[in-house]
């Protein structure tokens, strides 16, 4: 039996939970995974941007999870963004008619990603946003954060949330491109860093 001196940080072997991965890139993917409208619905917006480091580079590995509810803000029950046949447990993909309201996005080699989904209607007494979940490189545990898209600005002055980040809340708002588009870039730290949310 080998021994390992373990009064080295050199000498000891890094595990997953100590090691910065990412781990994820050959199972969390999945094909359509940005395409969470039913395809061809007439309200289908684009939102898109860029996940970036402290320096401002772009992260080619990170993911962008995205939930949302339907336009009359309700929250989709359907099932059906990673269907898998029955029978062969290979991936069917989307069946393009349900709303899940749910998808995952993998950044390209520009740090780029993209999802086609329907505008969110409100719930409660908050703005309309879609929730968001980053995995990247250099993050142990993933991050949450909203976006929220402009039209309506009385609610956005309104959210508790925007409120009581104050000035940093652009960090949150989409720009509003026209033609049903929307930016949102995502900043992991440094000048700009966008606003991340602690669930507890």
């Amino acid at each position: 039996m080998t021994k390992i001196d373990t009064s080295s940080p050199d000498q000891v072997l890094p595990t997953p939970s100590h090691t910065v991965g990412p781990f994820y890139g050959y199972a969390l993917p999945f094909r359509g995974g940005e395409d969470i409208a039913p395809l061809g619905h007439p309200d289908t917006i684009t939102v898109h941007g860029y996940v970036t480091d402290g320096e401002g580079n772009p992260l080619p590995d990170a993911l962008v999870e995205l939930w949302g509810p339907r336009p009359d803000g309700t929250v989709p029950q359907a099932d059906g963004s990673i269907r898998r046949d029955p029978a062969t447990g290979g991936y069917l993909g989307r069946n393009g008619v349900e709303f899940t309201g749910w998808g995952r996005i993998q950044t390209d080699a520009d740090g780029h990603w993209y999802a086609r989904t329907l505008r969110p209607g409100a719930r409660g007494n908050n703005a309309p946003y879609l929730s968001v979940c980053v995995f990247a490189r250099g993050l142990l545990v993933h991050l949450y954060t909203r976006i929220y898209l402009p039209g309506d600005e009385a609610a956005l002055a309104a959210d508790p949330l925007l409120t009581q980040v104050g000035e940093r809340r652009g960090t949150l708002i989409a720009g509003d491109e026209g033609r049903g588009t929307y930016r949102f870039d995502i900043r992991l730290q440094g000048e700009g860093e966008t606003v991340f949310l602690e669930y507890q």
